[in-house]
């Protein structure tokens, strides 16, 4: 198994490789979603929500299970519709966009999840590729040197060759954060990231989201991870039965 420290020694520097765009202020939110009632299979899972994100923010998203985080994620990433309200992502209007035309808002976005949702089947530069070609990159010098540069990032692009089953959960999910970088997304969505892992691991990936957001990226992390929460001391909304209770700028001490 890797050593953590590894990490350390990432090359490229995190400025070199995400768009100089994200330094840039910017007036528009990433995300404004007002009064929203989100349905999913015809039944309410989001009620009268209100939420907004400002280019570079960072917040979680914490609650009971089955309190509505994981569904708040996949409204913003368009996998459940909004029928009431507005809703606006990466400049994209959630009530207007069309089904087929979901893959130009998700290029503006990166996704992680608990279970890293790797391709078994091939190693983790082929992993990485799959994305690129399928967003509508032609030049495999600039696909290699683009997986190469995020791989560098999380302190893995030693590991390029190798196949999921060969890494640790951790190292599969700085994978995984690796590939939510490929397309310079707006925002990054990671529903529970650290479920899987133990607190060391937790730590890492944590702060390899913040370095992204450092980086100029909006983040946004559902999490029950409240030890973590508290410690890092952010923004933190948080949802019981479908509604947004409560919307902290610094929850420390939130019990």
């Amino acid at each position: 198994m890797a050593n953590i420290e590894e990490k350390t020694s990432v090359e490229p520097a995190w400025g070199s490789v995400i768009s100089e765009e994200k330094v840039v202020e910017k007036r528009e939110p990433v995300v404004v979603i007002k009064n929203a009632d989100i349905y999913q299979e015809n039944h309410l899972v989001l009620h009268e929500v209100n939420l907004d994100l400002e280019p570079g923010a960072f917040i979680y998203l914490i609650g009971k299970t089955g309190s509505g985080k994981s569904s708040l994620l996949k409204t913003l990433y368009g996998a459940l519709p909004m029928v009431k309200g507005e809703g606006k992502v990466a400049g994209f209007d959630l009530r207007k966009i069309k089904r087929k035309h979901l893959y130009k808002l998700r290029r503006r976005l990166g996704m992680v999840f608990q279970d890293f949702n790797l391709l078994y089947d091939r190693n983790m530069e082929d992993n990485l590729m799959f994305v690129l070609d399928a967003t509508g990159w032609k030049d495999r010098s600039e696909k290699i040197r683009r997986i190469d540069e995020v791989l560098g990032l999380v302190g893995l692009k030693y590991m390029k060759h190798k196949m999921p089953h060969e890494l640790s959960g951790g190292e599969q999910q700085r994978v995984a954060i690796a590939r939510a970088l490929l397309n310079d997304p707006e925002l990054v969505i990671a529903d529970e990231p650290t479920g899987n892992l133990d607190p060391e691991m937790s730590r890492v990936v944590f702060d390899l989201l913040l370095e992204a957001n450092a980086a100029g990226i909006s983040v946004v992390v559902a999490s029950h991870n409240l030890a973590m929460i508290e410690e890092l001391n952010l923004r933190t909304v948080v949802l019981d039965q479908g509604r947004i209770i409560g919307d902290f700028e610094r929850p420390r001490g939130l019990e």
